[in-house]
């Protein structure tokens, strides 16, 4: 399905894109070949494969979930210019 100069417009209009009129052509092909591809993809024949949610047939590795990170917030906000009750302090910004 190869697309032409207005199909690359309308294309380059919803996708909010500014376009050079040089590069029109150059989108247009590329657009036309991976639409080709596409069409190659839906060409193949799926009746006897099972749809998965991964290729291969693995577990998911996890990680024990525990605490790995010191709480240093004495530290930092050592170096603050404001703290309270331990939270910063920020001037107001909404007006």
């Amino acid at each position: 399905m190869p697309l032409d100069h207005s199909d690359v417009e309308k294309i380059a209009h919803l996708a909010r894109m500014a376009l050079d009129e040089s590069q029109i052509d150059a989108y247009a092909e590329d657009l036309s070949n991976i639409l080709g591809l596409v069409e190659q993809l839906e060409a193949a024949d799926t009746t006897d494969i099972e749809p998965m949610s991964h290729p291969l047939h693995m577990a998911q590795r996890l990680r024990f979930d525990e605490v790995t990170e010191e709480v240093r917030r004495e530290k930092n906000q050592a170096v603050a210019p404001s703290v309270e009750n331990g939270l910063y302090l920020v001037p107001k910004v909404i007006e």
